[in-house]
């Protein structure tokens, strides 16, 4: 009976642990809406843009295969096309900082 409450426990822990990013292949990047949790073996977010046919195609990606054309970024939902989160407290800070220094 242990075992089974430590098995429910961690596959809690895990689903709400797992890294989450925007799934989508469009032309529009604004237009990626749908996110996806990603399997273990997952440590990025990516976009990538595909030249010539307009498109855009983002998802969950390893490190090693962060090369190239592939744009990956850390944390959750990190692959948006609009500033979400910590980095809009980043672009607010540092926008204030360059005007009180001026």
């Amino acid at each position: 009976m242990q075992l089974y409450g430590a098995l429910m426990l961690f596959t809690t822990l895990s689903a709400a642990c797992a890294l989450r990013c925007y799934t989508c292949t469009a032309t529009d990047p604004q237009s990626c809406t749908d996110t996806k949790s990603c399997p273990v073996i997952f440590n990025r977010c990516f976009s990538l843009r595909v030249d010539g046919y307009n498109m855009v195609t983002k998802g969950c990606q390893t490190s090693l295969a962060c090369i190239g054309a592939v744009a990956c970024c850390e944390g959750n939902l990190c692959n948006s096309a609009t500033p979400t989160g910590p980095s809009v407290i980043l672009l607010l800070v540092s926008s204030a900082m360059i005007t009180l220094s001026l």
